[in-house]
């Protein structure tokens, strides 16, 4: 135990953008350690990481303090190579990107490109894995594709969270408080017991987060409604870490949160023709269509007062969305030597995750259409992973085999509705030519805001595989390291409407084929304005909406069950070689891979579409240099990458439903650099720099022929600057003989980045006519309005006294300091135009924050 805590002490001094975590080998008696050594778990093993031949950034609880990151979210702030995205709700619509690659999906169906591992347990999606960064030992952003080492198949990266362990011997904790602008208010802390000495502790963490929000709502007259964007969430752990007299260590964790937020509110940035015309005012829906927020542009061209829309921060919506979510579970860690050179290792969790969402979802003040309460998302996950390693050949070979097995339930209920102004925006969207009530004139009477439907959506996945990762010195300083993994992947979805109040389509449909409802009026060509349908309400959608006499009516959702199973080998091999001991260089080559599934919509099936994709798969090489030098006072760890995906895997909101489709191809090459100086003891200075060119090739269609894929070709991925650097710097002494301070600052710039998933306006079936092939007219077809987000630059600093031996502590700090607000997401405004005539809303990201935190510790 004294070398547990040696290096536990290490991992608590250090203020690098890397730190120390204690090692996990019981055996290991070494009196003396070095505070400059990381020690990780990227591996699987303890390791420093100087000599791992991975990609990886440690981030310590200092820093993770330090730069306000008090969840997976703001981790961008201290790895370069990684960001984050959110839409419209807190917990299903949260994109993690490394490298530039992520899975943008608002869609349970999907897998995340960046796998989240918190204590060794996988968590299924990035929603589940929001709750506090509390009582945490490290953070590891592990970059490029994983899988010969992890339980679950990630094609981008993962990210690894350890929480601190139950200390055996000393009983101890600390508190926080924090309050800060937007009425912050947030509580957090552990204790620590022994309840036998060196045997079994408990250690029991908790805490509790409460912000406004930052954007404010308004109703269609101006009048505030409210406010989005807010925080509300609490969690609590606890853990029973044991260790036998035999040398049988480990830990049972149980965990419990709740969180409930109003998330996320858009704002409008560019006002649609539809809007401009004045159609609305001629159906009695005022001049701007439920629309009240000033400074919203009216060119496309015009981003000084579309810059003014996002900076105010103001949404228009008819009502306040909410979102709650719950989820608890159980981890068990189990670590058995079954000799003095080999353990074995159990890892078992079991999850459940339950989350519930109302919202408007046409993003305006005009009740339009909406996402009723009454619905939720559930996910059930259980997962068990055991692994044997250890040395051999005189710890020239560490050497590691193992299983993994994890068995997922997803089920989702969705209620939507039409409200009382929709009939009137459909005879917008025909220029006021048809009337206020269009709809109910078609359809003999029928009121378009009695349509209602229950969609729900079923997922159940397995998955098993073998695995294997070994490293053997074959000379002094030589190592080579070969990983293997079968995966086997199953999965049964489907979409079914259990419940639906829907009279309107059918006696439009009814008029259209002939046989007009009492009263209704002869329909015009409709084409695809009915988009409730594309909500799943049960409408239409037309193949050829100029032609509508030919074309043919498809009712609206169809529901599908299917069955999806592959297979796939991963691989990696790797040498690297140390040169002395404080330099080592690295080449790797790694196949990836992330499981296809379904597409839980209810558009996925329209017209015969099959509602299943394809699993994505990668190829990554990788060349790095890890160093330190100047007496281990200077680390410099430089890695050179590029990684080619095959059937990428792309969700996208086309303004009136979700399309899923994969990509042939897809790209991302690069350069990171990150390093640390110590120029003195009382001054630390760190630094990232990361060069990535994330992107579709312009042959990025293959063989496909379609409008949305060939729009992609040639242009870089979403939310994936070319560069993004870190700077900071940290300054700390002792004052006297019983206090100390510290001042810290970071500064993060990013280039210009793409917000949407299409650069372009995607040609529809009247674009490709005129122009005479697909090709043609995406060459032609308009960018998308204020689809790019600027460079920017956001500054975190903090500055705090307390007492020398940490007993209290005071600090004062702020995050974005020069008010930076930026986009995260922008998007085709739901039902407000289409194509180069869209609409289009933003979500926005944090404004200035800044607080006072109070500290204790014993």
């Amino acid at each position: 135990m004294k070398t547990i805590n040696k290096i536990l002490m290490a991992a608590l001094c250090s203020t690098a953008m890397t730190t120390p975590a204690f090692a996990q080998d019981a055996a290991q008696e070494a009196e003396t350690f070095d505070d400059n050594v990381i020690i990780v778990t990227a591996t699987r093993r303890a390791e420093d990481v100087q000599d791992i031949p991975i990609a990886v950034t440690a981030v310590s609880p200092a820093q993770l303090e330090q730069q306000g990151v008090v969840n997976v979210q703001n981790i961008g702030s201290v790895s370069p190579s990684f960001s984050t995205s959110n839409a419209q709700t807190a917990s299903g619509t949260v994109v993690l990107r490394i490298r530039g690659v992520g899975t943008t999906s608002n869609n349970i169906g999907f897998e995340s490109a960046v796998g989240i591992f918190v204590d060794g347990a996988y968590q299924s999606r990035p929603g589940v894995a929001l709750g506090e960064f509390v009582d945490v030992e490290r953070v590891e952003v592990l970059r490029g594709p994983q899988g010969t080492l992890f339980g679950r198949n990630t094609s981008a990266g993962a990210l690894n969270i350890t929480n601190v362990r139950p200390d055996l011997n000393d009983f101890g904790g600390f508190v926080n408080a924090t309050y800060g602008n937007f009425d912050h208010m947030s509580i957090q802390g552990a204790i620590n017991a022994p309840l036998i000495e060196d045997n079994l502790a408990l250690r029991v963490t908790g805490a509790y987060r409460k912000r406004d929000g930052y954007v404010r709502t308004i109703d269609a007259t101006g009048a505030t409604n409210g406010e989005s964007n807010n925080t509300d969430q609490y969690l609590i752990r606890g853990q029973l870490g044991f260790e036998t007299d035999g040398g049988i260590s480990g830990r049972l964790i149980a965990d419990y949160s709740k969180s409930t937020a109003s998330c996320c509110a858009a704002v409008e940035v560019y006002q649609s023709p539809v809007e401009t015309s004045g159609a609305f005012a001629l159906v009695g829906l005022g001049a701007r269509g439920g629309m009240a927020a000033p400074a919203v542009a009216v060119n496309p061209f015009d981003t000084t007062t579309m810059q003014r829309a996002v900076d105010n921060r103001l949404a228009t919506q008819s009502f306040q969305s909410m979102n709650s979510n719950d989820q608890w579970g159980v981890t068990a860690e189990v670590e058995v030597p079954v000799s003095d050179s080999a353990d074995l290792v159990y890892i078992g969790s079991y999850r459940e995750f339950r989350a519930n969402e109302s919202y408007d979802s046409d993003f305006s003040g005009l009740d339009i259409f909406n996402v009723l309460p009454g619905g939720g998302t559930s996910i059930d996950t259980m997962t068990h992973e055991l692994r044997l390693q250890g040395d051999a050949l005189d710890g020239a070979l560490s050497w590691l085999v193992g299983g993994y097995y994890s068995d997922e339930d997803i089920s989702q209920v969705v209620n939507f509705g039409l409200g009382d102004d929709y009939d009137a925006l459909v005879g917008a969207l025909f220029g006021g030519a048809a009337g206020p009530a269009p709809l109910a004139l078609f359809s003999g009477g029928v009121d378009a805001s009695t349509v209602r439907a229950t969609n729900a959506y079923t997922q159940s996945s397995k998955s098993w595989s073998i695995f294997t990762h070994n490293t053997l010195e074959v000379a002094e300083g030589l190592k080579l390291t070969v990983g293997l993994r079968y995966s086997d992947e199953s999965k049964d979805g489907g979409f079914t409407q259990p419940s639906v109040n829907n009279a309107l389509c059918p006696a439009i449909l009814s008029n259209l084929l002939g046989s007009p409802p009492t009263g209704a009026a002869p329909a015009p060509p409709l084409g695809t304005t009915l988009g409730n349908g594309l909500f799943g309400t049960g409408c239409f959608a037309f193949t050829a909406p100029a032609d509508l006499p030919q074309a043919v009516a498809v009712p609206l959702p169809r529901s599908f069950t299917g069955t999806f199973s592959d297979e796939e080998l991963i691989y990696t091999g790797k040498v690297s070689y140390e040169f002395a001991s404080p330099v080592t260089v690295y080449a790797s080559f790694t196949h990836g891979y992330k499981s296809g599934g379904f597409n839980l919509d209810s558009t996925a099936a329209v017209g015969g579409s099959d509602p299943s994709f394809l699993s994505e798969e990668v190829d990554a090489y990788e060349i790095g240099f890890k160093g330190k030098f100047l007496d281990n006072a200077l680390t410099v760890n430089i890695a050179g990458f590029h990684e080619e995906f095959s059937n990428f895997q792309v969700l996208e909101f086309t303004g009136a439903q979700f399309t899923t489709f994969n990509v042939p191809k897809a790209k991302s090459s690069g350069v990171e650099l990150e390093m640390q100086a110590r120029p003195s003891d009382n001054l630390t200075i760190n630094g990232g720099l990361t060069y990535t060119d994330a992107r579709y090739p312009e042959d990025c269609a293959g063989s496909q022929t379609s409008a949305n894929v060939l729009s992609l070709c040639g242009n870089s991925l979403t939310n994936a600057p070319k560069w993004v650097s870190i700077l900071g710097a940290t300054y700390d002494r002792d004052l006297g003989s019983s206090l100390k301070f510290f001042v810290n600052g970071q500064v993060r710039m990013e280039s210009d980045r793409r917000t949407s998933t299409q650069a372009i306006v995607v040609p529809g079936a009247a674009d490709i006519a005129a122009a005479g092939s697909v090709q043609a007219a995406v060459d032609a077809a308009p960018l998308v309005p204020f689809d790019v987000q600027d460079g920017n630059i956001k500054i975190n600093m903090r500055a705090g006294i307390g007492d020398i031996n940490d007993a209290w502590g005071i600090e004062a700090w702020v995050t974005n300091l020069t008010n930076e607000v930026t986009r995260g997401v922008t998007f085709n405004t739901v039902l407000r135009g289409s194509g180069a005539a869209a609409s289009r809303s933003a979500f926005v990201q944090e404004p200035r924050m800044y607080g006072l935190t109070l500290r204790g510790k014993f």
